[in-house]
């Protein structure tokens, strides 16, 4: 009787669930979730934005176009001249194709700049743009 009860403990400790494979998972859902997920880029400049009482947050932004008051270019932190805006917008929308584009321009800057910008974003295809301002209600 001895004998059978022993071989039962023996069984028990056997029957406990292998966790391995779920951490597994786990770890492969956590890679699959970290590179699938979009990265905002940044014009590469910091802008003096007017102020706006309608200005509202975007939260999917994927080309954010920077002019400086000097008339300057940025997209992606690296200057940009106005005949290759764009070919770089249209790499970067082709990338991420459900993205829009925000220009940030400084307040000083030229409206010729920007008007100019917003067309070679438009001529890209791209007819998602919308002008970066700071609300008043801050």
């Amino acid at each position: 009787m001895r004998k059978n009860y022993d071989a039962f403990l023996d069984n028990e400790d056997e029957q406990g669930i292998d966790m391995t494979p779920m951490l597994d998972i786990v770890f492969i859902m956590l890679i699959f979730f970290i590179v699938t997920t979009s990265f905002v880029r940044e014009s590469g400049i910091e802008v003096n934005k007017p102020q706006a009482s309608t200005a509202k947050s975007k939260k999917k932004v994927n080309i954010i176009i920077g002019i400086k008051k000097s008339g300057e270019i940025w997209i992606d932190k690296h200057p940009v001249d106005i005949r290759a805006v764009r070919t770089t917008v249209e790499r970067l929308h082709a990338d991420t194709p459900e993205g829009t584009v925000i220009i940030t321009a400084d307040k000083k800057a030229q409206t010729g700049v920007l008007v100019s910008v917003m067309d070679q974003v438009k001529l890209a295809g791209i007819d998602k743009i919308s002008i970066g301002a700071n609300s008043d209600a801050q």
